[in-house]
């Protein structure tokens, strides 16, 4: 309870700030949800973390334009504001997260954002930190794992698909540190936010990191010691999807960017770019 009204309070907090910082983006109208243009357009704004859905977003700006559609993008880096501001009205749409995480927060917010289509899948990885070979992993290591519910559990399922602990068997996607049954490396966890991760690798035998932030600190799945596959379990789960409120669900605007996102040219994008760490979906 007291984390949902903490989460609450900042929500709160960072809405307003993006409420404020949006207020002079200028656009002319409202049309049946969605603002239009000077010209005509119909402008969409979408709040996306940096690395790398901003990147793909603006790849998809001359594809809409041609469609009669101006796509807005607010680069955000936290995990509260673009939600918040799909809430508030500020944003249409975002691109920054899972269903899971999405879950979460709607539950904790009690919010009732829906997604509208999966766009790409961030391959978890093990990446070495003092130590560079899983299989030499000495008794009482410290591995790095992320410090928010579904990404922990996710990096736990990737240890545990490593035979380097094991989980309640109905664990799944909730798992937590409470839920390892077996732990004979005897490791110990340093919960930190995402984010924060590549910096602590010198600091801890490996650490388990989100792809998107991976790429940010200037790594590659290619260097990581172990990575989830790309047909498994956690592909399907953890798709970075566009989500909005549930009376845009059915906007053609909306509609026609996950149409533009899940297309070939914006696949050879992705596959020509991020040498792995990033998987189109569809």
């Amino acid at each position: 309870m007291k984390r949902s009204i903490i989460t609450r309070l900042v929500a709160a907090a960072a809405t307003a700030a993006l409420t404020l910082s949006l207020a002079g983006c200028g656009s002319s109208s409202q049309a049946g949800g969605s603002t239009v243009s000077a010209s005509g357009n119909t402008v969409i704004k979408v709040g996306a973390n940096i690395t790398p859905h901003s990147e793909i977003l603006e790849q998809a700006v001359p594809i809409l334009a041609e469609k009669g559609i101006t796509l807005e993008i607010v680069k955000l880096e936290d995990s509260v504001t673009p939600n918040t501001g799909v809430i508030e009205g500020s944003l249409d749409a975002n691109y920054f997260q899972h269903v899971p995480y999405l879950d979460q927060f709607n539950a904790e917010n009690g919010s009732n954002l829906v997604s509208i289509g999966a766009i790409h899948y961030e391959p978890f990885g093990i990446y070495a930190g003092k130590t560079t070979d899983l299989a030499a992993l000495p008794d009482g290591a410290t591995v790095a794992v992320p410090n928010n519910v579904t990404n922990e559990a996710r990096a736990l399922l990737l240890l545990a698909q490593e035979g380097l602990l094991t989980l309640k068997e109905d664990a799944g996607i909730t798992a937590t540190i409470g839920d390892i049954v077996e732990n004979p490396k005897n490791i110990v966890f340093k919960e930190l936010a995402p984010e924060q991760l590549v910096a602590a690798l010198p600091d801890v035998d490996v650490a388990v990191i989100n792809g998107n932030y991976a790429i940010e600190g200037g790594l590659h799945v290619s260097q990581a010691l172990a990575v989830e596959a790309n047909d498994g379990l956690a592909a399907v789960t953890y798709g970075n999807i566009i989500a909005t409120s549930p009376d845009k669900a059915q906007n053609d605007a909306l509609l026609t960017l996950v149409e533009v996102l899940q297309g070939e040219e914006i696949k050879k994008f992705i596959n020509d770019t991020y040498d792995g760490a990033v998987v189109p979906l569809n």
